[in-house]
């Protein structure tokens, strides 16, 4: 397909204007559960919300010894699967590579590790919720949140000091 046949599917689409009201609703509920988030753990470095190009949406929630690896934890919707993810990040792509190898190196299993990082975005990641309830945002952000701690404390575990 051409640059110009997509541009008028995008303008079919958005003159209709349901993609933009419900983009609109899946911001607002993640600007909930960010908030959420901030209320339940204030000493948690949290990011603003990335809105993204409608592939990922995310926003980072990282405690103080993570931080302190220059590494950062980042809560991930993925627009295309409808999934939220957990992923662990690389401060810059030094540390990122730094971070994967070590992983790599001691064969840990426990979260999906990519091959490579060379286009990747993450180091670690774990699907946290695959059918998310937008309509229970209590719930949902309770669900995230006590697997997010999970990853965290897991990795606390494993990540050299």
């Amino acid at each position: 397909m051409t640059f110009p046949e997509y541009l008028n599917i995008y303008r079919r689409e958005v003159e209709k204007g349901d993609i933009q009201k419900a983009y609109k609703l899946l911001m607002a509920s993640i600007s909930t559960l960010k908030s959420n988030f901030e209320k339940k753990y204030p000493d948690f470095f949290i990011s603003e919300i990335y809105h993204g190009y409608m592939d990922m949406t995310y926003f980072s929630f990282t405690p103080q010894p993570i931080k302190n690896l220059k590494l950062k934890i980042a809560i991930v919707f993925i627009h295309n699967r409808f999934v939220f993810e957990v992923w662990l990040v690389g401060q810059n792509k030094q540390i990122q590579a730094k971070y994967w190898k070590i992983v790599k190196e001691k064969k840990w299993s426990r979260y999906q590790v990519p091959d490579s990082i060379e286009g990747i975005d993450y180091i670690v990641k774990n699907v946290l919720v695959e059918t998310p309830n937008f309509f229970d945002l209590d719930n949902l952000s309770q669900n995230i949140a006590t697997k997010v701690i999970m990853f965290i404390e897991d990795l606390e575990n494993f990540l050299p000091k």
